[in-house]
């Protein structure tokens, strides 16, 4: 089995059976040095991203509204998932629900490394606070120029 890593893994510990595989940004996000020893014990594998995965994370996780709070690594590790996902059974293991979000809408398998997984697989809107229309995206509401904020919207899978 190969598991895609987040820092979450390193940072806590968890054991696993098989092939662990990150991308330089994730070893980047490690400071603790009892993570970076975690992560070389683990004999984790450090992979770049192939740049055509980026580009379909990219529009995945900007149709969920999800690229709002994924990060550059964030979006690195998921292109690293889609690949191998796409060629073998791999598995990401995160503790981060809108990296695990994305995953599962790109139909890559996911283990969390301490917390819980998400329960419901999300896709965001925008509400404003004042007229509460909806609306795709922005921070203001092109209608009363309240401020926006970001709310569950019904998907069916």
């Amino acid at each position: 089995m190969k598991y895609i890593a987040d820092s979450s893994l390193f940072i806590i510990g968890k054991r696993l059976e098989g092939r662990i595989i990150t991308v330089p940004s994730v070893v980047d996000e490690l400071k603790d040095e009892n993570a970076r020893t975690i992560m070389e014990l683990l004999d984790a594998r450090v992979e770049p991203p192939v740049s055509g995965f980026l580009n379909k994370v990219r529009q995945k996780a900007d149709a969920t509204k999800d690229s709002e709070e994924l990060s550059a690594a964030d979006i690195e590790l998921l292109a690293k998932a889609l690949e191998y996902s796409e060629r073998e059974e791999t598995t990401l293991v995160t503790d981060d629900f809108a990296i695990q979000n994305t995953a599962l809408h790109l139909g890559i398998k996911v283990m969390p490394a301490g917390q819980r997984i998400i329960k419901d697989i999300l896709i965001w809107e925008k509400q404003c606070i004042g007229c509460k229309r909806r609306f795709p995206g922005g921070d203001d509401c092109p209608v009363c120029g309240s401020p926006m904020k970001k709310i569950r919207k019904k998907w069916r899978q």
